[in-house]
Order: structure tokens, then sequence, then C-alpha cells
């Protein structure tokens, strides 16, 4: 009997070791890994999912931006659908330096179920968020369990959990990765490695091994990749959570005893295919001189730059304020400016105290490096781009420090005789903890804000950093798609004075003079891009335009062949090229070139377009009706296809249909002299030689080089003398002429 009694505390006893205390330096937790959810507690994922969805509704009413969006999807037809062509292309190239085929899976998805409706766009990108952050919220439970030893049962765990999964979904730095479409690689690889983490703790901290969900953690950690490569750290990061809180490195365990070996043989897997991923990334980033080179940046910069971009981002984690789409590099670096010291300060003081205190706050050492090592490849040792810093790089990173912040809830939250806290302060400190998710949440749905178009985000932009070169060349942008090409181009002059070796500020401003008609300094600009960056594709394919719009389709040719030689796959140079051909002369060369650009997108406007041109060069009036009604199809304010298709109807005798055209042509674009021309000589025809006089002055004073001679014969017609010419110059200001044919650019 005595020995029965006995029995019975000491099992008790033992259960309690396994689950209801913090485990010894050097033993491996052993938890359930089943985490059964009374119904109550199913509304706390819910909660969180539903908070962070709201923080995010204003995303739903903004649409695609002139940062990348334009390229990525408005101009780009290989991603729209999930066909053979499509899955081919997506898993072949790498469009902005970037492998991310599961990502183009996904939007390719979008645009089969929205099309180029951008709300569904950004819902998507919404929903996969609200995903990443129950992910998240279950994976901090699991971690909370391993480092104290909770039992499933604690109300704190859920609680702290909850804390965490909040700080990191509505946090403002989060807007980058979730508001802006271009960045789905983002929120899509966020969440397979969530998963994989999760995947992974689920097979390491049972006392038998589960091979299967090792697997798991594998196989969706491939799926993180082929997301975003910025997943290449992970295999570190399982290496960090093996020391703590999984304990299976270090301490009492040891670091190359049978064990541990184990546990490095079982990153073999992942190391592999981060290797891959590395190596794909780095060759694409090189091939587009996006990476910085030795020669370039010098080591000590790298490190200078570095420390700033840690201390950044814990300083914008802290005080969320004032956050920005582009933190451009300073032209000239000063790496003993405060700036710079105070941040790298601040980093060798946080590495000491997570060092010092790795004993007693285990958690704070790893989550910074966990912190570190996830930025390694986007702070400065290995760089890519001009930009200094960007919030979508913290997406990954600071989920440490939520889980930090979650674990300070979860003890405050412990039965207030383990706390050893009074009631108040327990009220104050989850007071302040509410008010900071709240506080966060509406920095959030203001920032979402920001990126509703381009304009309000490039303004945004510039009232944070004044001096951004990129920010006011994109405002530029954004008024130039807005015909206020006057306004652009003051920008992109402002743009250039903050930085004169800026290329596409060259380019850009290069465009504007074209579309002003000062072709010879347009060419300037372009050729000042391509001397700053050779393979600048666009710059090419304008300076091609412009030269084309000269009269020098030769050496047109040339650059549109360069910039096709450089992207193969550049569907406006090889329209343009076609074009040009045409010119020349050479119409079957210039029809194979079009078709292969209307091959690739059958729904191209200037392929179409190019191909009535040609048709009409062949004389085929009949083909190239065709081609320009389907180009009026598409889209009706074309000004040179209503003018063209008015050519083929004159040709054929059908003068009514013509003028109506010409007319239209002349209403869209009141700058078009070859339409005011044309439409002068339709109405000599028609009988019209008042009406046609009109037309033939217009197109003169716009610099129609046949107006004088067709102005003379209208007057004539109509019993007047030959001064008309001189009172038609007189009578209004100049206009900018418009070219019969217009390369697009």
């Amino acid at each position: 009997k005595i020995i029965k009694v006995d029995e019975v505390p000491v099992k008790s006893k033992r259960k309690k070791s396994k689950e209801g205390k913090t485990p010894r330096p050097g033993q491996i937790p052993v938890i359930n890994d089943r985490i059964k959810l009374s119904p109550a507690r199913w509304i706390v994922p819910v909660i969180v999912a539903l908070l962070t969805g709201v923080a995010f509704l204003p995303a739903l009413q903004n649409g695609f931006v002139d940062f990348d969006d334009p390229q990525n999807f408005l101009s780009n037809p290989h991603y729209r659908g999930l066909g053979l062509d499509e899955l081919r292309w997506m898993f072949t190239v790498f469009p902005g330096d970037h492998y991310i085929p599961l990502t183009w899976m996904t939007l390719g998805l979008d645009y089969l179920l929205w099309g180029m409706d951008p709300a569904g766009y950004h819902l998507t990108n919404v929903l996969l968020h609200v995903a990443t952050a129950v992910a998240f919220y279950f994976l901090t439970v699991q971690l909370l369990r391993l480092a104290t030893g909770s039992v499933g049962e604690d109300n704190a765990l859920w609680i702290g959990a909850a804390f965490a999964a909040l700080i990191f979904s509505v946090h403002p730095l989060r807007v980058e990765s979730v508001a802006w479409i271009t960045e789905r690689r983002d929120v899509l690889s966020g969440l397979f490695c969530v998963l994989t983490i999760q995947a992974y703790l689920r097979a390491s901290y049972q006392t038998e091994r589960d091979a299967r969900w090792y697997w798991v953690s594998v196989v969706v950690f491939t799926c993180a990749l082929l997301s975003k490569s910025i997943a290449v750290s992970v295999p570190v990061v399982l290496l960090i959570l093996d020391v703590y809180p999984l304990r299976r490195l270090g301490g009492v365990v040891g670091w190359w005893n049978v064990s541990a070996r184990q546990v490095y043989w079982e990153k073999i897997p992942f190391v592999l295919l981060a290797g891959v991923a590395s190596a794909v990334m780095l060759t694409a980033a090189y091939s587009s001189s996006l990476l910085w080179s030795m020669d370039k940046v010098s080591p000590l910069l790298r490190l200078v730059i570095s420390g700033y971009g840690l201390g950044f981002y814990l300083w914008k984690t802290v005080a969320p304020f004032n956050l920005s789409p582009y933190y451009e590099m300073p032209i000239n670096v000063d790496p003993f400016s405060p700036t710079y010291i105070w941040n790298c300060i601040l980093v060798l003081i946080i590495m000491v105290l997570t060092f010092s205190l790795r004993h007693r706050l285990p958690g704070l050492l790893t989550a910074w490096l966990a912190y570190v090592v996830i930025l390694l490849p986007v702070i400065g040792i290995v760089k890519l781009g001009l930009q200094i810093a960007a919030d979508r790089f913290t997406y990954l990173p600071c989920l440490g420090w939520a889980i930090l912040a979650g674990a300070g809830i979860f003890y405050c939250w412990r039965p207030l005789v383990r706390r050893q806290i009074g009631r108040r302060t327990f009220v104050f400190i989850n007071g302040v903890a509410a008010v900071v998710v709240v506080g966060l949440g509406g920095l959030t749905w203001k920032q979402t804000q920001v990126w509703h178009d381009s304009e309000r985000l490039w303004r945004h932009a510039i009232s944070v950093g004044p001096e951004s070169s990129f920010a006011t060349t994109g405002l530029g942008l954004a008024m130039f798609d807005r015909g206020e090409v006057i306004e652009a181009v003051k920008l992109y002059r402002q743009a250039l004075r903050i930085n004169p070796a800026y290329a596409l500020a060259h380019n850009n401003l290069g465009d504007a003079l074209l579309k002003q008609g000062e072709v010879g300094e347009a060419i300037k600009h372009f050729r000042q891009a391509l001397r700053i960056n050779p393979v600048f594709v666009e710059a090419h394919n304008n300076l091609g335009a412009a030269l084309f719009k000269r009269g020098e389709p030769g050496e047109a040719i040339k650059h549109y062949q360069e910039a096709l030689r450089i992207n193969p796959g550049f569907l406006e140079a090889r329209n343009n090229l076609g074009d040009a051909l045409l010119e020349r002369g050479e119409v079957g060369e210039a029809i194979k070139h079009i078709l292969w650009a209307k091959q690739i997108n059958p729904t191209s406007v200037d392929a179409e377009f190019s191909l009535g041109n040609a048709m009409l060069k062949q004389g085929k009036s009949d083909e190239a009706i065709k081609y320009f009604r389907e180009v009026l199809r598409i889209n009706p304010a074309h000004a040179q296809a209503h003018n063209n298709l008015g050519n083929a109807l004159f040709r054929q005798g059908d003068l009514g249909e013509a003028i109506e055209h010409f007319r239209e042509a002349v209403r869209i674009d009141p700058a078009h002299a070859p339409a005011h021309n044309n439409l002068g000589v339709a109405l000599i025809n028609g009988g019209k030689p008042a009406e046609a006089a009109d037309h033939f002055c217009q197109a003169l004073r716009l610099g129609s080089a046949s107006g004088r001679q067709n102005l003379i014969q209208a007057v004539a017609q109509n019993g007047e003398r030959e001064d008309a010419v001189k009172r038609c110059l007189e009578s209004q200001g100049n206009m900018q002429p418009r070219p019969a044919v217009s390369a697009p650019h």
C-alpha cells in the first residue's frame, strides 16, 4: 500500500516536469504537438484575421502605380493566364531580375478571375497577408510553448500569440509589401516561410522524429524560394531555433557530438536549395547591373551602410512615421556623418546586450540573430539597387521582435501570484498593448491610402524626402501620363538637378521633349541616358523613335535592334522596328517583326496599327481597313488610326466615311497636322474649298510641308489671292506638329 500510494505523486511530478515547467538547459522540450482549440479559442485567430483585414481595407480602392506595375502587368501579356505558354514564360524568364514563378502563377490566376481590375489583385495580396498573420499566430503559440513549457490550455499563451501576430500584421512597415501589387512576392514567400518553420518545429520537438513533417518543411521551403529568393536565409534561422528554443544544439547538448551532427545533416536539403536560389538571384542581378561592384563601393562603406540599415529598421519598427516608398541612396555617402555613426553605435550596443544576456534572456539573442541573418542580403554587404533601405525588406526580419512582444504579454497574463504584479499594473500593461495595436492599425490604414495612385504615392515620397531624384521622376511620369507634359518636363529637370547622372530622368525627359516636338534636345537626353547605362533598353527604343521622327529610319533601326539584342522580348521595340522597316520600304521584313509582336500579344494595339500601315503600303486597302477598325474597337481615341483609316477609305472612294474619320482625328488631336491636311484634301474633293482652306491653314501652321501648296489651291478655287498664306501664318500662334506615322515609345 505504501508503494502504491507513493507511485501517484511520482508519476504526477514527471508529467509536470515535461509540460508544466520551463525545460532545463540541455533538455529537449517534449510537448503535445496537437494544439486543441476550444470553440471559444477559435475566436482568437479569427479576431487576428479580421483586424488585419480591416487595417488593409483601403488597399481595395487602390490601383496600379507607376512603380514597376506598368511593365509587370499593364504592358506584360505573358502572365495573363495559366496555359502552357504562360507557365513556360513564368518558369524560364527573370522579369524584373527576380525568379518568382510561383508568384507569377498567383498573378496569372488573378488575371483569370479579375482581368485587369486592380481591386482583385489587391484583394489577393490582403488575403495572403491575413493568412500569414494567422499562420504566424500559431507559430508563436508553438514557440512560446517550447520556450516556457506552457501547456496548451494556458490562456496567456493565446493572448500573447495574438498580440505578437497583430504587432506583425498591422504594423505600417507591412504596407509596402501588401498595398503594392508588384510585391505579391513578399506576402506569398512570407506565408511559405512561416509554414516552413511550423512544419520544421513539428518535426523536431517530439520524442520520436517525424520524417513526414520534415519533408513537408523542405517542400514548403521550395515554394518559398520560388515565390521570392529572400527566403534563402531560412536554413540559418532554423539552425538558430535549434539552439533556442529547441535546445538541440549548444549548452549541455554540445555543438559537435552525434546528436548535434544529425541536426547539421538535416539542413543539407535546405542549404542546397538556398544555394541554387542565391546563385540564380545573383546572376540575374549581375546581368542587370543592379549588383554593387566592389570597385565602386568600398568594404568600409558597405559595412557602414549595413549598420545604418540594421539601425534604421529598428527605429522604424519602434516609431513607424514618415515611411516612404523609396529611401534614396545619397550621391555621396559620408561614412563618418552622425546619421551613420549613431545607427552603428545602436547596433553595437544591441549586439553587446543580447550576447551578455544570452543565458537570462535567450529569446532576445535568437530574435536579434534572426533579424540580422534575414536582412543580410539586402542591407549592404550584398546590395541590390540604388535605395539605401525599403519598408518591404522588414516583412520577415521583424517576426522575432513581434514574438518577443507577445512573450511580454504572455508573462503579464500569467496568474497574479506568479507574476507578483498588482491588478492595476496588469490593467495598465494590457491597456497600453491595446492602444499600441489600435495605433499601429490606424497608421497602417492611413499609409495604405498613400498607395492609391501614382501621383499621391510620389507626392508623399517627396514630402518625406524632397531630395529624391527617383520620387521626383516618378511624379513627373504621373504628370506625363495625365497629359501635363510641361509640368512633367519641370519635374524631370528638377530630378536631374538633384542627380545629373540619373539615366531614368534623362530618358523620361527626352520622352516628354519628344512629345513637345523638341526632337533634337530629346535625342541629346536619350544619348546621355545610354552613356550612363548602355543596356537601358527603353532608352535605345526611345532614341530609335526620336531618330525615326527626325527622318533617320536607318539609325533608328540600329537602336531598335540593340534594344532587342538586350531584351528579345521587348514588344515595343519589335513593333517599332517593323515601323522603321516599313518606312524604308522593306515591307516583307517589317511584317515578320510585327507579326512576331502580335503573336506574343494578340491584343496589341500597336501591332494591329502597324499591320494596317503595312497593308496600306502594299496597296491592300481592304486589309488595312480591317486592321485599323480593330485598333479603333480597342481604342476609339486613337487619332492616328482614324487618320490612316480615313486614308484607306479615301483610296477606295468612300469619301463620306473618310471625312468622318479625318474629323474625328483632328477632334481627338487638334495638333495633328497630317489629319488636318488629309481632311482638307477630302473636303476639296467634296466640293468644300472654303472649309478645306481652314484645315490647310491649320496644317501649314503646324509645319506640314504640303500645307502651303494645298492652301493656295483651296483659296484659288475660292477666288482668293495667294496672300491668304500670309494671313494664315499671322492669324494664330504656332502649334506643335505630329508625324504622319508615329512610332510608340
